[in-house]
């Protein structure tokens, strides 16, 4: 065999594992560089080298030995060993100094607060501490009391354009609390102002999905939906948001006109509807009464009898006195 035929063939295997098969990912040797004796030997050969496919990358970046890759467990560990050396000398500190270190180390907290402590940057384990009193170690320790009642805020009238094309002017209150104190200190700057601002937003992305008449009629289904809403926005802070309350829906001037005369001309139209109506009654029940006098003189007497008793009550100094038509057909000439 030529002396140089292993070292060509070894240089042509390990060129040809680089290449790759974009569709199954297998890998195939170049063979552009091998003379034919090379060929039919590779085809004669007992010997059969089995490659195995490997997975396609992205990329073609090769492992460059001479990268240094830094170990995260080794920095952890450098980590662990300079907070135990701090620890150790805080906690010295303490003892050097005491019992005025007393007085520095020990911190009160009310019922309606939470200290979260931050110990050399991390949090410390068990989240936060209280209410009552805790140890602190000084240097290398700080806290930051929060107030876990619940509170409430205005929101700001805001501009919105309603689903059907309408501009009103809509401001709301929310009420909200804190549920968790050491989410609402590390997974935000300043919780309450970014509730105030991502409860406006929310505001005018539900209402720009109503209608006009669902912001009147509907206040409460939509304080709803902008509670679950936000909610679900903070509380990955901490934030409880309790309840949600639309305050005022302003319309413009000349909406307001506008409404306003539509109404007024609804209402009158059911006024005429309404007196139509009733005089279809009263003659309904004039034409009924005057059949049953018709066929009863007695009644027709009696209702005679009727309107003379009324008409003395109103202390009138004059008094029509109806005669009946047969007494005076009486004293009338005859035709002849």
């Amino acid at each position: 065999m030529d002396p140089g035929y292993s070292g060509h063939r070894e240089r042509d295997y390990y060129a040809g594992t680089h290449m790759l098969n974009p569709q199954h990912g297998a890998l195939h040797l170049s063979r552009q560089n091998q003379s034919p004796h090379d060929l039919a030997m590779d085809n004669n050969s007992s010997e059969r080298m089995e490659l195995r496919p490997t997975p396609q990358r992205s990329s073609m970046q090769h492992y460059n030995p001479d990268i240094n890759i830094p170990k995260q467990d080794e920095e952890n560990a450098d980590e662990g060993i300079c907070a135990m050396i701090l620890t150790v000398l805080s906690w010295l500190l303490v003892f050097a100094t005491l019992p005025f270190s007393l007085c520095i180390c020990f911190k009160v907290v009310q019922e309606y607060e939470r200290a979260v402590i931050f110990r050399l940057g991390r949090l410390r384990h068990g989240g936060s501490k209280g209410p009552g009193i805790f140890f602190v170690l000084p240097c290398i320790e700080n806290y930051t009391k929060v107030d876990i009642r619940s509170t409430l805020f205005d929101i700001p009238p805001q501009e919105i354009l309603t689903k059907d094309s309408v501009t009103v002017s809509v401001d709301a209150v929310v009420y909200y609390r804190i549920f968790n104190a050491a989410l609402s200190v590390a997974n935000v700057e300043n919780v309450h102002h970014s509730t105030r601002l991502l409860a406006q937003t929310t505001l005018r992305n539900v209402l720009g999905t109503k209608a006009l008449h669902e912001l009147l009629s509907d206040r409460e289904i939509i304080s709803a939906a902008v509670s679950v809403s936000l909610d679900e926005s903070t509380e990955q802070w901490g934030i409880k948001v309790e309840r949600v309350e639309v305050k005022d829906v302003r319309l413009p001037v000349q909406l307001q006109r506008a409404m306003a005369a539509e109404a007024e001309a609804g209402r009158e139209a059911r006024a005429k509807v309404i007196a139509a109506e009733g005089e279809q009654k009263a003659a309904r029940a004039l034409k009924e009464a005057a059949d049953i006098i018709a066929d009863s003189p007695a009644a027709l007497q009696l209702r005679y009898l009727q309107t003379l008793n009324t008409i003395s009550a109103e202390k009138n100094s004059t008094i029509i006195f109806p005669i009946p038509m047969d007494l005076v057909s009486q004293f009338l000439p005859v035709r002849h």
